[in-house]
Order: structure tokens, then sequence, then C-alpha cells
């Protein structure tokens, strides 16, 4: 769990990030001055060793965190899913490269991303990474560039020859564009748009080849959904409780003459409030599982068959959490409504955000395909899928 020092640091962030939530919701203002307090305050170099200006946090540490984040705006898990991604890729054993990013990080450098295209299928990309004058140029159009406008650096899939790569593009350099074009129901401030890139100059030292991604990534990406689903629950519950002592009057056909006195309001209450607690401990559950393939990993000396079984059973427990916690969040963002009446519905109380969120997420990776991975680890002992391949491209997913 997480230490007291963290908490101690982020908890007055968190609330003040929670108190605005709801006015950024409203008039639909990015939360970039959020994103960098956090920043400043080390967020993003958590995981980093503590001799690099990190505090070398565990994941399930690391995850308790970012569903308290969730919590005070579900927005902004989304927002660092990109950035968390990379630190784990940095953290592998590998030459020095990984050391100066490690370093960039620790300065407070936000990492986005920007991989997913339209119009092609899965691992295809038309984005174009060319040699100019012993240097590359990088041109083409992503889509769901979730943290890119907030980001110093922005993470690029493209091919390079044979062989896909990512590229660490400078956010600031000339031929960037990042447009927020996102239009979904949900998450409508994590600026999930578009990223153009136009002749986009890349430094060899940003280029890594697409497989020498952390082993374990695709798993942390569905964590960081879960986490922000969890999040999503807590901050639900939250919303509803100070809902239901605010009410001054009760329904007709209550059993008191106010909400917070009703039973039948109070079990709606522990309904989600319990919902909430069981999707915090399913994805703490599922962290710890990543916690041993991760610490395997960033040590080094197990080859990719002597790592596999670890990382498919803790794959199969992340995929599992994200079958459980999505019908958690998705009833409990529902059924807050049955303890407020109509006057729930008032647009302008914002609780429909949280389902608004919540469906989003749950969209970007649907939990049917994970069922069907699941079930075909217990009954035919059939790995999952990793959601790439590791010797070539990437796969899809948002």
């Amino acid at each position: 769990m997480t230490t007291p020092e963290p908490l101690e640091r982020f908890t007055p962030i968190f609330e003040r990030i929670r108190a605005g939530a709801a006015q950024r919701e409203r008039d639909r203002v990015l939360p970039r001055d959020e994103v960098r307090e956090l920043a400043a305050a080390g967020f993003g170099a958590l995981r980093l060793p503590p001799d690099g200006a990190g505090r070398g946090v565990s994941l399930t540490a690391f995850f308790e965190l970012l569903i308290r984040l969730g919590a005070a705006d579900s927005n902004l898990p989304q927002i660092w899913r990109n950035h968390i991604a990379f630190v784990e890729d940095r953290l592998q054993p590998g030459d020095g490269r990984s050391e100066h990013w490690r370093k960039v990080l620790a300065g407070g450098a936000v990492v986005g991303g920007a991989w997913s295209e339209r119009g092609t299928a899965t691992g295809q990309s038309t984005t174009t990474l060319t040699e100019d004058d012993g240097g590359w140029r990088l041109t083409g159009t992503k889509y769901y560039s979730t943290g890119s406008l907030f980001a110093d650096w922005i993470s690029v899939t493209a091919p390079r020859g044979d062989d896909h790569v990512v590229a660490l593009v400078d956010a600031t350099a000339d031929g960037v564009e990042v447009v927020d074009d996102w239009t979904g129901i949900g998450q409508r401030t994590t600026a999930s748009g578009t990223a153009r890139f136009t002749g986009v100059a890349v430094d060899e030292t940003g280029i890594y080849p697409f497989h020498d991604r952390a082993p374990y990534q695709e798993a942390v990406y569905q964590l960081v959904h879960l986490a922000t689903l969890a999040g999503t629950a807590r901050g639900a519950h939250l919303d509803l409780v100070d809902a239901v002592r605010a009410r001054s009057r009760s329904y007709k056909h209550g059993l008191a003459e106010s909400a917070r006195e009703d039973a039948q309001v109070l079990a709606v209450v522990g309904r989600v409030a319990a919902a909430a607690f069981a999707a915090e401990a399913a994805v703490l559950r599922a962290a710890a599982a990543l916690d041993g393939v991760a610490d395997l990993a960033i040590a080094g000396g197990h080859d990719a068959d002597a790592l596999a079984p670890s990382l498919h059973a803790a794959t199969i427990t992340v995929y599992e959490a994200q079958v459980a916690v999505t019908e958690l969040v998705l009833q409990a963002t529902t059924l807050l409504y049955d303890a407020l009446s109509a006057s729930a519905l008032d647009a302008a109380t914002l609780l429909d955000r949280h389902w608004r969120n919540a469906r989003t997420v749950t969209s970007h990776n649907p939990r049917i395909y994970k069922e069907r991975l699941v079930g075909n680890w217990h009954v035919n002992a059939v790995p999952p899928s990793l959601g790439f391949d590791r010797a070539g491209a990437p796969g899809g997913g948002s």
C-alpha cells in the first residue's frame, strides 16, 4: 500500500483537483494547471529509483494513488496513461539512453502518446519515419492522442524499414500540432484528439524498437483504465454522499422525513460504497500480481521464456479484474440515481459525468474480448494476448 510520504504530498493536491472537477467538466476546461502541479510534485517520477529523484514506489502503491486521483477527477489518470507506460519502459535494462530519459522524467517532464490511426487494420501505420541528412523526420496523423496536449514529449509509433519503433517527439517542435477535437460522451477533458506530425525532426536518442517495451506493458495500460474506473466509482460515491446529506426533503413513499434518515436511501448509498470498495480491491489485487513480474523484468537476467508463465498469470489477473470492475462501476454510477430522485437529473448536478466517463473508459478496450481470453486460459491453458506482437507491429486499442 502507499507509504505515508506520497499520501501526505499528494492528498492536498487531489483535494484541490476534486474541488474544481465539476466546473472543468461544465465549461470543458482542460486541466493543464492540475497536470503541471502533479508533475512538479513528482507524480510522474514516483516509480523511478530513489537515487534518480524518484521514490521507487511499487506498482501497487502507485495504483492506489492513481485511484485516489481518479476519485478526484477521472479524466486525470487517463491523461497520465501513456506517461505511466513510458516510465515502465525506461525502467527496463538497456543502454544509456534510458538513463537519459529517466533524468528527463525525474525533472518533471510529462510524456503523451500518439499511436492509433483511423481506417487502418490493427498493426498497420501510414505514419512515416524517414532518414534526412543523418537524422530522422516523422510525418503522419494519429488519433486518441491522450495526454499529448499536456505533454513535453510525445511517443509516436511508426515503421522504420521492416521494423516498428516508438519515437519521442518534442511537443513544441516545428511541425507538431495537437488538437482537442475529442467528441466522446465522456472523458471530455482528456484532450484525446488528433495529433499531426509534418516533417518533425526526431533524434536517434529518442527512437526505440517497439519490441523493447516492458514485457508487461499491455497489462499496465489496462490497469490504468481500471484505476480510472475504480476512481470513478469512488468519486460517484463521494458525490452521492454529499447529495444525500444536502437533500432537505424526502420522497412521499419514504420512510423518514429526510433522505439522510431514510433506510432505503441509505441502503443505496451502501451498495454504491460496496461497489467502489470491490472495484478498488480488484485493481489493487491485480497490481500486486503484476508487481512481482515488473520486479523480475526490471532486475534483468530473465529471458522472455522464463518470464512468460508469471507474465501470463498476472495478465490474466488484470483481465479478470477488468471484467469485474467494468460491471461494478457501471452499476454504481447508474444506481446512485435511485437514492436521489428527479432532482438529480438536473444537468447542473453533473452526476451523469460519472456514468459517461465510466462508459467511455470501458469502451476503449471492451470487456468481451477479455472474457474470452480469460475463459480460454482457464479451460484450454491458452496464454493471453499481450495486445501487441513482440516481434513486430503494435496492436490496436486506445
